[in-house]
C-alpha cells in the first residue's frame, strides 16, 4: 500500500519574532538580522489601546522575520539551544512555538555588545498540499477538517525528522 501523496506533511515556514519598543526593539532588529542573514526583519504595529501596558495605536511593539528556504538548518540550531526539548503545550494544530531565553546559546552565536542578553519566539508552520485553495483570492474554497495536521501528527513528525522530545 502506498502514502497518499495529499497527506504529506511538510513544514511550511519558521518565523522568529521579538517584542519591545523603541531602544529594545532595535536591539530586536539586530538580533534577527544577525541570526537570518540577508532578510530584513519586519516590524510590528500595534492595533489597541492598552494603558496598562503603555501601548497606543500604531506603536512599533515588536520584529519578526519569516523562513522558508533552508528550514531545517535553521531548525537544528534552535533546538540545541533548547537541548530538544519541547512541551506538549506548546503545540496545536497546524503549528508549535517555543522560545529561547539567550541568544548565546544557539551554536556559533557570540555575544554582541550592543544588543547584550535578548532572547525571542520561535513559531514552526505546518501544512499539507492543497492547503493554497483556502488561501488563495480568486476561487477560494473549503478544505476538509481532516487536512488540518494534528498535534499527535506533528509531535510524530518532530520525533521522527528532529530527534524532538516533546513532555
Amino acid at each position: 500500500m502506498t502514502e497518499n501523496k495529499m497527506r504529506e506533511i511538510k513544514i511550511e515556514k519558521v518565523v522568529l519574532n521579538i517584542g519591545g519598543v523603541a531602544e529594545d526593539l532595535e536591539k530586536g532588529v539586530k538580533l534577527l538580522e544577525l541570526l537570518v542573514p540577508g532578510r530584513k526583519p519586519a516590524r510590528t504595529r500595534s492595533k489597541k489601546r492598552i494603558p496598562s501596558l503603555g501601548v497606543r495605536p500604531n506603536l512599533e511593539v515588536g520584529t519578526v522575520v519569516t523562513i522558508r528556504e533552508g528550514i531545517e538548518d535553521v531548525l537544528k540550531k534552535m533546538f540545541v539551544a533548547i537541548d530538544g526539548v519541547v512541551k506538549k503545550k506548546q503545540v496545536s494544530e497546524n503549528n508549535f512555538s517555543f522560545g529561547i531565553k539567550e541568544y548565546i546559546e544557539i551554536p556559533g552565536m557570540e555575544y554582541q555588545r550592543d544588543i547584550g542578553i535578548k532572547g525571542f519566539d520561535v513559531t514552526v508552520v505546518f501544512k499539507r498540499a492543497g492547503r493554497r485553495v483556502r488561501l488563495r483570492k480568486i476561487k477560494k474554497g473549503k478544505v476538509p477538517k481532516k487536512q488540518v495536521i494534528t498535534k499527535e501528527e506533528i509531535i510524530k513528525f518532530m520525533e521522527e525528522n528532529f530527534q524532538v522530545k516533546f513532555i
